[in-house]
């Protein structure tokens, strides 16, 4: 049966005008990188709540422990893409478009031309009040731009931020567009980007390729088992 879903899979992979992609933290395990609510997730053995530890508030509020966090858990500066990054890349720049809810930057290490970057980019890093840019380095030796005293912090979007509007437009113009999407290492819970799907055209077939099934399946094909042994199966 996974046989006949591979085989299907490729045939619209194939004759597909236009694909979208829709990928989260399963993408970037095979890279090394931790998710973030499973067993030796990031988030796995922390006290506060991800809420409450990612929040603009703490970022303001108590800098020192929010710097501490995604320096101590965030950060990966040696990872590199694995086989699904470059194969998604070689797909987009091919006749596709990557929407990603990850902060690594793999994506387009990998050499993606067309990545959203839906909830930013740890190494996008700037002064919040000069809007000062900084390398990771100069993140990780301080969070405070000595000039102005300003906060310094990556550019990813935080609980009680919202997702940058020509972001959120881009996507929903992909998603619009294309005529095949396909889901890839993510639970697809996180609202807004859960949510783009509803912006479909009726027609267009939608994949999953997750380890489990996603909450809202309705019209969803889904291959359910490890990524990359799935993507080490398909050309594009």
């Amino acid at each position: 049966m996974l046989k006949d879903k591979l085989t299907q899979l490729q045939n619209e992979i194939a004759s597909a005008k236009h694909i979208t992609y829709l990928t989260g933290a399963g993408v970037s395990t095979h890279s090394g990188i931790p998710d973030y609510r499973s067993k030796g997730g990031i988030y796995d053995g922390v006290a506060m709540p991800p809420e409450q530890i990612l929040s603009d508030d703490t970022l303001y509020n108590a800098p020192e422990q929010f710097h501490d966090f995604v320096m101590n858990n965030m950060y990966f500066p040696n990872a590199k893409p694995n086989l699904i990054h470059n194969k998604i890349a070689q797909s987009c720049n091919k006749n596709g478009q990557l929407i990603t809810q990850n902060v690594d930057g793999l994506d387009k290490k990998a050499g993606n031309q067309h990545v959203i970057e839906f909830h930013g980019n740890l190494y996008d890093i700037f002064c919040t009040k000069c809007q000062k840019s900084f390398t990771y380095d100069e993140y990780k030796s301080s969070y405070i731009h000595q000039q102005d005293q300003g906060i310094i912090r990556p550019g990813i979007v935080l609980y009680g931020e919202a997702i940058d509007q020509t972001k959120l437009m881009q996507s929903v113009n992909a998603i619009q567009n294309s005529n095949l999407i396909i889901i890839c290492g993510t639970s697809f819970v996180v609202y807004p980007f859960a949510q783009l799907l509803t912006y479909r055209n009726p027609s267009a077939r939608v994949w999953a390729i997750n380890k489990t099934p996603l909450a809202q399946d309705a019209g969803i094909n889904a291959i359910i088992g490890d990524a990359l042994d799935v993507f080490s199966q398909l050309e594009f």
